[in-house]
């Protein structure tokens, strides 16, 4: 089965290519968002390379301060820890193990190395970033800023939370995120160790079930040629991860209206495109009428575009076939007015040479020429028939008559005129009222029973019925013999058509009459139909009229 698609779905399909600028916007928002983390951990690397910078060459900053000792960050090693970025520079030979078991001696601090620490972390304090100061030992110095934001933390919008909940995601109140960064852990130690080699390094690690992700940097502590301890730098990426998501939710909505608007607009185009076409197709379909002429001319549209050029060309074409169709019309009833003079000049010519003493001879020869003359009258004089009958249809006024009576008088004529048939008549009660003309109706009934008495065999009857019921008056002419060809399925009622076969002898026919039966038939307001009896032994024409 073959699925046809109208002209609106087939642009309505056609939009949904729309869909993929929404996926190329998706595409973009993402590419930023990988594109701000990567700035975001250069930003922190160069902030752990500025805080080590100020650290640098301050080996009373590193001395022994375990009453400052806050936590060591050897005891917050955590199981799987990805390193996603190191950066070794090459590494001097002058850097010793930073976990030898005896490192040397440090000096003796004037000052509490831990206070003047964190009062340089204070002065590069960031509400969102936390910034560690370890030593060697991997003992926190200092420490100061925290991983939460309050004014960052947003929840998640409508969109993104129906996208979570439908990929199976987790979809986190603001207190529960502002709570999970308040909780998270500090830097492994394996992490850190890489910044203890001398080597800066950044990293991301995953907090809860992955959702929140926290960037970190570590950059080492110079004293001379030895490091003598770190910075860590950490920040969260849930601020980017918001900017991510209201980038997303405005980007739906802005690709959701853009689509309404798109299709309305693609719908509404189709819809006046189908609705010109099928104008287009009205007209064509009104143009000609059931007799095959050109009824009305389409009217020529006067837009611009194809289907106006379509319009204009179909009523041109149509101007052309309603000149043709008339000079075929009229051609009939010209040749017979132009070669009636001739005619009337052979008559008479061969009138005279009867008058004159002729050889015995040459009476055959006059004879088969009045019989010539006489054939070529019959056949101007049925060229021109439809003609006069179409003529007469306009100048007649139907009137209420009885077809019963009129039938009746007919059927008694008929036996009259046509000896060798066997007419028979079953003709049911009367009177049967209808409005037209009660002689153009005998006429069609002539034609009808004319068409049965030339196909019925010699010595099967001609049978002529007449009845009414719900539908109207019918009129039949039932006769035995040829059946209709299926070629001639839906044609035989045409001009100039006709089933017979062989030149028609002295009865010349040109297919006109059964073609003049329709035009009297639809002049009463009803039609005219045949079919093969169902016993497939002859053929029947009914007329079927509408009651007066």
């Amino acid at each position: 089965m073959r699925i046809r698609f109208s002209l609106r779905a087939k642009l309505a399909l056609v939009s949904l290519l729309l869909l993929a600028l929404p996926w190329v916007g998706l595409q973009y928002v993402e590419e930023m968002a990988r594109f701000l983390r990567e700035g975001q951990r250069s930003a922190l690397v160069a902030t752990a390379r500025a805080v080590a910078t100020a650290l640098h060459e301050r080996p009373q900053l590193f001395a022994a301060h375990g009453a400052g000792r806050q936590v060591s960050l050897s005891d917050s090693i955590l199981p799987n820890e990805e390193i996603l970025d190191l950066s070794i520079s090459s590494m001097p030979d002058r850097v010793s193990d930073p976990l030898a078991a005896e490192p040397p001696a440090r000096p003796a601090a004037p000052v509490d190395g831990a206070r003047e620490v964190a009062a340089i972390l204070r002065g590069l304090e960031r509400n969102t970033a936390r910034i560690w100061v370890v030593d060697r030992d991997l003992d926190v110095i200092a420490m100061s800023g925290a991983l939460v934001d309050p004014d960052q933390i947003r929840p998640p919008g409508p969109i993104t939370r129906w996208w979570r909940k439908l990929t199976g995601g987790q979809v986190r109140a603001q207190a529960d995120i502002k709570a999970l960064l308040s909780d998270v852990t500090p830097p492994s130690g394996q992490a850190v160790a890489s910044a203890l080699f001398g080597a800066t390094a950044s990293w991301t690690r995953p907090v809860g079930s992955g959702d929140v992700v926290v960037v970190a940097a570590a950059h080492p502590v110079w004293v001379g040629d030895r490091v003598e301890g770190a910075v860590v730098v950490e920040e969260s990426t849930h601020a980017i991860l918001s900017v991510r998501d209201e980038a997303i939710e405005r980007l739906t909505l802005l690709s959701l209206t853009g689509l309404a608007i798109a299709t309305l607009v693609l719908l509404g185009f189709a819809s006046r495109l189908s609705w010109r076409i099928r104008r287009l197709r009205d007209e064509a379909e009104s143009a000609v009428d059931a007799q095959g002429r050109i009824s009305q001319l389409a009217a020529a549209s006067r837009a611009g575009d194809e289907v106006g050029d379509l319009s204009r060309s179909f009523s041109r074409l149509l101007g052309r076939l309603a000149q043709h169709h008339g000079y075929l019309e009229n051609m009939a009833s010209r040749l017979s007015h132009e070669l009636r003079t001739p005619i009337a000049v052979v008559r008479s010519s061969l009138e005279n040479l009867q008058l004159d003493p002729l050889p015995a001879s040459s009476q055959a020869y006059i004879e088969r020429a009045h019989a010539g003359l006489a054939r070529l009258t019959r056949i101007l004089s049925r060229m021109s028939e439809a003609t006069r009958m179409e003529q007469a249809l306009a100048s007649t006024e139907p009137e209420r008559y009885d077809l019963h009576a009129v039938v009746a008088e007919c059927v008694q004529g008929y036996r009259v005129a046509h000896g060798e048939a066997r007419i028979e008549s079953v003709l049911g009660a009367a009177p049967l009222w209808v409005r037209g003309a009660p002689d153009l109706a005998a006429q069609m009934l002539d034609k009808l029973v004319e068409n049965a008495v030339d196909f019925a065999p010699a010595g099967t009857p001609v049978t002529i019925e007449l009845a009414s019921d719900e539908d109207g008056v019918t009129l039949s002419v039932r006769n035995t013999g040829t059946l209709l060809p299926e070629a001639l399925e839906g044609k035989l009622f045409d001009s100039m058509v006709s089933g017979r076969k062989g030149d028609g002898g002295e009865n010349p026919h040109l297919g006109l009459g059964l073609f003049v039966a329709r035009l009297i038939a639809g002049f009463h307001g009803g039609h005219l139909s045949a079919a093969n009896l169902p016993t497939g032994d002859g053929v029947r024409f009914t007329a079927t009229l509408p009651p007066a």
